[in-house]
């Protein structure tokens, strides 16, 4: 499988030209700094003429440097091998490229039974890119397992009891190596599961195979179309004798599936479990239209997620995602950042902390009043649209950024998202015979303008961290711990505990994920005397905040 710069390689040596032909030095240079030319570099220059004349040049060396490349491939192609097993978001394991274009769709191939691939041991209840990748995609899952300490120590605590014992696990979230160790640690638990990919860029090709290649039933790809991903949800709820009793939801499609077209199947759902913003927005939709079919875990909103998921691993994640994909300097940019809540925070903490200039937009005046006492400028984004140098949505609402903002940013512009859903920037309405959309390198599309202007959007607007990037294991086990408890304790509950309504997860269990994870910084906590107890009015062993404190 070809990585994007074998991609680009073998387009070039598709052209004209004569290898033999000779290329002096300074052209050589030339050519070498057009191909490397980094995406972030557009805002050199904001007039659409400079741009125009600059692929002019580029057009100008465009047979010298097919020549050049010529010479250059055999070199190349001989440090780079075409391994099933490579890996990472922004690698072989991308299927989004040029070359991926002529790739036999997994959906296609699954559907023609006569090349429906198998594991070592004859299943093959899954859909997946390679399964030979699944060795690779191992060793990823016990990387990320060595920085999930609570996970690992939940499974251990509760394997003996079995606590899922029984529990069919039906999930829609992202298919990463960080999934993957809570998949495991359900089935060590007594579970089964069934799954499939929440967001089309997210999935890792590798992990996703070794999950197939331990029996576990898998439908998802790195680039599905939307299609694929309708039928991929359609053939994890659709497994052969087996209904769903819980479901472990990322964004709500899932949950809206099951009550659009399978309402037969969500009557014997014991609980819901959902993870998103976006997701929890559309519970609370059914609940007020009397449609909630079953109880449903706002992980969300607790603790664990807002305070810990939604801000450290945005902060750490934002600059990743940007370095990777357009490869700029952040440090002297003008960002607007749409939205202040734990994820906006985050992505505005991390920015700000390398030197770009921050502002933000805010609809709720306590954030905005938040964002002001942290030194940032509270704007309406038409005062600035037409100078930022990147755009950055994390509301969890839609339309944020639209044609009309996009219209009146300058050439160069980079907009992204990193809240859940892909409507927060109106990329529909860039879908029009006006504008040409150019794809750069993975995940990074130019759309250009009739006069030659062109914005940056990465990943096609969806989620940026998790298409572009990777992400701190030790937070996201903080989250899948609080999902693994919700799950249990929605499965296990009696019946008539909940009722078909949205609830928060008890401190209790908040408090317990947090005193697993404590023992990887070496951390001690300080117990509470009788006497200090009894003032607070509080247990000695918690919850030790009552369920309004705001941390």
């Amino acid at each position: 499988m070809q990585n994007p710069s074998q991609a680009t390689l073998t387009k070039l040596n598709s052209g004209n030209g004569d290898p033999s032909e000779p290329v002096d030095e300074a052209c050589k240079a030339a050519m070498y700094m057009t191909h490397l030319a980094p995406a972030g570099s557009l805002a050199d220059s904001d007039s659409a003429s400079s741009y125009k004349s600059r692929d002019k040049r580029r057009s100008s060396v465009k047979i010298d440097r097919r020549v050049y490349m010529q010479q250059h491939t055999s070199s190349l192609s001989s440090i780079s091998t075409d391994r099933d097993d490579s890996s990472y978001t922004g690698s072989s394991s991308d299927d989004d490229g040029e070359g991926s274009q002529q790739r036999e769709n997994p959906r296609e191939r699954w559907l023609k039974p006569s090349s429906r691939a198998t594991n070592s041991r004859g299943f093959n209840d899954f859909c997946v890119q390679k399964i030979r990748q699944a060795s690779f995609g191992r060793r990823e899952i016990e990387i990320a397992e060595q920085e999930m300490p609570g996970l690992v120590a939940l499974r251990k605590r509760a394997k003996d009891d079995q606590p899922l014992k029984g529990a069919k696990v039906l999930g829609c979230t992202h298919v990463t190596a960080h999934t993957a160790v809570l998949l495991e640690t359900m089935v060590s638990l007594g579970a089964q599961v069934r799954w499939c990919a929440c967001n089309i860029y997210s999935t890792q090709n590798e992990v996703a195979a070794a999950l197939a290649e331990n029996g576990y039933s898998v439908y998802a790809w790195k680039g599905e179309s939307e299609e694929d991903f309708w039928w991929c949800i359609d053939r994890c709820i659709n497994g052969t004798g087996w209904s769903p009793n819980v479901v472990l939801d990322d964004g709500g499609d899932l949950t809206h599936k099951l009550h659009k077209d399978y309402p037969e199947l969500i009557v014997g759902v014991r609980g819901i479990v959902e993870e998103s913003v976006t997701g929890v927005h559309r519970l609370y939709q059914y609940v007020k239209a009397g449609t909630l079919a079953a109880p449903a875990m706002n992980v969300s909103d607790s603790i664990n997620k807002s305070k810990f998921d939604n801000y450290y691993l945005c902060k750490e994640s934002i600059v990743d995602a940007l370095k990777r994909t357009t490869d700029m300097m952040i440090s002297g940019k003008t960002i607007v950042v749409c939205g202040y809540g734990e994820v906006g925070k985050g992505v505005c903490h991390a920015l700000k902390g390398i030197g770009a200039f921050v502002c933000v937009t805010e609809t709720d005046p306590i954030c905005a009043l938040q964002a002001c006492m942290d030194g940032y400028r509270v704007v309406k984004i038409d005062e600035v649209i037409r100078t930022v140098d990147v755009v950055i949505t994390c509301t969890g609402n839609k339309s944020v950024v639209t044609r009309a903002h996009m219209d009146r940013m300058k050439n160069g512009c980079v907009v992204c998202n990193m809240g859940h859903s892909n409507t927060e920037i109106d990329v529909r309405s860039l879908q029009t015979p006006d504008l040409t959309w150019e794809r750069v390198r993975s995940q990074v599309d130019h759309v250009i303008w009739m006069d030659g202007k062109r914005i940056v959007l990465i990943a096609e607007g969806r989620l940026a961290n998790l298409s572009c990037s990777t992400v701190p294991s030790i937070v996201v086990s903080v989250s899948a711990s609080t999902q693994a408890l919700a799950l249990i304790e929605l499965y296990n509950a009696p019946t008539g505990r909940y009722k078909n309504d949205v609830y928060l997860l008890p401190k209790k269990m908040d408090e317990y994920v947090a005193t697993l994870h404590l023992p990887l910084f070496n951390a001690r906590l300080t117990e509470l005397t009788d006497e200090q107890a009894k003032y607070l009015g509080v247990s000695k062993s918690g919850p030790f905040k009552p369920s309004n404190y705001r941390y």
